[in-house]
Parts: structure tokens; C-alpha cells; sequence
């Protein structure tokens, strides 16, 4: 096997109570010295299922001001749903290693999709504590069944259900935050692709480690996509840059975790943050997530929409292709 995956190096590490090197973040990336522990401010939690709209509509664009995330509940994903969502991608990472590697993203591949270790250009050597899985769920012209596993045999079903879900509530989602900029309900969707923009499902792997304090799952980042609708598991990770500070998110079970990304950024001319976040990991247990990240297609340009833009308030980023921004992002160069 060409690339070492985290999977068989946490079993190694697991034996020895140490972790290689590489994984070791600088002093101010440790979680232990760099995870707030006082009382801190909850990210907001928002019942999609509101009746008032005008309530809906501000509490998501308040969020999205102030946080760049927020938790939904009552968004009309069936839990059994997520809950073999969660179950089949479990499956699929307890496979045999060489199972697994049937899927891996080819190396000369200029697409993310597959199954992998590596993501980006790594500072300084340093790696995160994860694999993961790609592959696109929608538009059907945009999916390679290739990157799908075979097995678990209900694979494919399942996620093509969770597809069929995601994109009402990702329809909702837009349309409020839309309303939230005074804008109408259908801008921002279109402005990012309308019915081309490309669902990216990724499944994070998170395998226990002996050194949490230490490591990372995922470095510090904001996604690249214009949204990204996320489900973890019940081992907790995920934390937000919020008062210079890096706080824990609390675990809802069933509830979707939403990210504004840079496009959103850009297309409400900064008018709603994307939210600065990172994944520590578990001594004891495996952390998973399901984001699905919301992309433009690759040719699509994006920038500030011209409602929100005069002579009060300039541009405050370059429009650009999202092809072009994703490859500056990925191989850490200037936009």
C-alpha cells in the first residue's frame, strides 16, 4: 500500500501510547492549551419548522452574521435515515484495508473524489488525524458511481435517499438566507449554481487516538463551498473560532450542523461569516461526520451579488471562478 492511512497508524499508536511526529501540531494548534474550558455562548439552535417566517428568517441570518454556523432541528430528515446514513458509512470504513483502497482517489486525479488521507497542501509536514471518502450525491450528471461503495450493499440507496431530502431542506436554507439579505428568496441559490450546484458528500474518519491532547482532526479552516450541511456522530469534535477563543460545539442528536462557506461570504459581500472551525479527536473512540458541502459548479463566477454592492459599500472580493478560487485555497495561494 502506497499511502499510509490513519486508520493503521491509530492501531500501531493505540499499542504504544505515542503518535509519529508528524501528527504533532504546534503549541498553539494543541487542543490542550488552545480549547477554552469557561462558560462560554451556545451556537445557535433554530427550528426550521417555525411557523413565523420572519422569526426563521432572522434567527438564520443573525447566526449566519454573528457565528457562520448554526444548528437546525426539525428539518424533515427522517432520523432512521441519518441513522443508516451513519451506519453504512461506519460499515465501509471497518472493511478490510485493501477493500477500502479499491475506491482511492487516483493520484493524478485533479478531483477530490475517493477514498483518501491526504486533502491539501500540508504546512510545515503536518498531518491531520483522519481518512475520508468523497463523492458527489447530485445533480445524477455530476456523480461517479466509481467512488460509491459496493459495499455495504445498501450503500448506494441510502445515499441517494439522503440526497433526495437534502436538497428540500438546502432549498430552504437558501431561500431564507436569501430574505435574511433583503434580497429575494431565490438570489443566492442561483447566484451559486442554481440547479447544478454539486452536493460533495465527504465522510470523515476520525479513529481514536492516544495523544488527543496533541492532535488534530482538521486543522483551523473555513470551507470552500458556498454552504455545508453536516452530520456527526455522537463523539464530540468539532469546534468554532468565536471571541478569540475555541469553543466546543454540543451534540444534538439528529440535528443538521450548517456552515456558511466562502461563497456565501463573497456573495453577501461579507455580510455573513464563514466560520472558522477545527476537529480534535478521541482517545478512547472514533469520531465520524457527514458534511455535505455545497459547491458551484467549476465555471461558475462568483462574487459579491450587485443588490448588495454601491458606492456605501464597495466590493469587498474578487468575483472569480470557483474553479479558480478552490485551486488557490487547496495549494495555499492568494486569492
Amino acid at each position: 500500500m502506497e499511502v499510509e492511512r490513519v486508520q493503521a497508524i491509530a492501531s500501531l499508536s493505540h499499542s504504544n501510547g505515542t503518535i509519529p511526529a508528524e501528527f504533532v501540531r504546534p503549541e498553539k494548534e494543541q487542543p490542550a492549551s488552545a480549547t477554552y474550558h469557561g462558560p462560554a455562548p451556545e451556537i445557535p439552535t433554530i427550528d426550521l419548522d417555525d411557523p413565523v417566517q420572519d422569526r426563521l428568517v432572522r434567527s438564520i441570518a443573525e447566526a449566519s452574521r454573528e457565528w457562520g454556523i448554526f444548528q437546525v432541528t426539525n428539518h424533515g430528515i427522517p432520523s432512521d435515515l441519518i441513522g443508516k446514513l451513519q451506519a453504512v458509512g461506519k460499515e465501509f470504513f471497518e472493511l478490510p484495508q485493501e477493500e477500502k483502497e479499491v475506491y482511492s482517489r487516483p493520484a493524478d486525479a485533479k478531483d477530490v473524489q475517493g477514498y483518501g488521507t491526504k486533502l491539501q497542501k500540508e504546512v510545515e509536514g503536518k498531518k491531520s488525524w483522519v481518512d475520508h471518502l468523497f463523492h458527489r450525491v447530485w445533480p445524477p450528471s455530476s456523480i461517479n458511481y466509481r467512488f460509491w461503495p459496493n459495499n455495504p450493499p445498501s450503500y448506494r440507496a441510502v445515499n441517494e435517499e439522503y440526497a433526495k431530502y437534502m436538497r428540500e431542506v438546502v432549498d430552504k436554507l437558501f431561500t431564507y438566507l436569501s430574505l435574511g439579505l433583503g434580497v429575494e428568496g431565490g438570489v443566492l441559490k442561483e447566484a451559486a449554481g442554481g440547479d447544478d450546484i454539486e452536493y460533495m458528500l465527504k465522510i470523515n474518519y476520525y479513529p481514536p487516538c492516544p495523544r488527543p491532547d496533541l492532535a488534530l482532526g482538521v486543522v483551523a479552516h473555513t470551507d470552500l463551498s458556498a454552504l455545508t450541511v453536516l452530520v456527526p456522530n455522537e463523539v464530540p469534535g468539532l469546534q468554532v473560532f468565536k471571541d478569540d477563543r475555541w469553543i466546543d460545539a454540543k451534540y444534538i442528536p439528529n440535528a443538521l450542523i450548517i456552515h456558511i462557506g466562502d461563497q456565501i461570504e463573497i456573495l453577501s459581500n461579507g455580510k455573513y461569516k464563514a466560520v472558522l472551525h477545527r476537529t480534535t479527536v478521541n482517545k478512547d473512540k472514533t469520531r465520524m461526520s457527514w458534511p455535505v458541502f455545497l459547491e458551484p459548479p467549476a465555471d461558475t463566477v462568483v462574487g459579491p451579488l450587485p443588490q448588495l454592492v454601491d458606492d456605501e459599500n464597495p466590493p469587498k472580493y474578487k468575483a472569480k471562478k470557483f474553479k479558480d478560487y478552490s485551486y488557490c485555497k487547496l495549494n495555499k495561494l492568494p486569492q
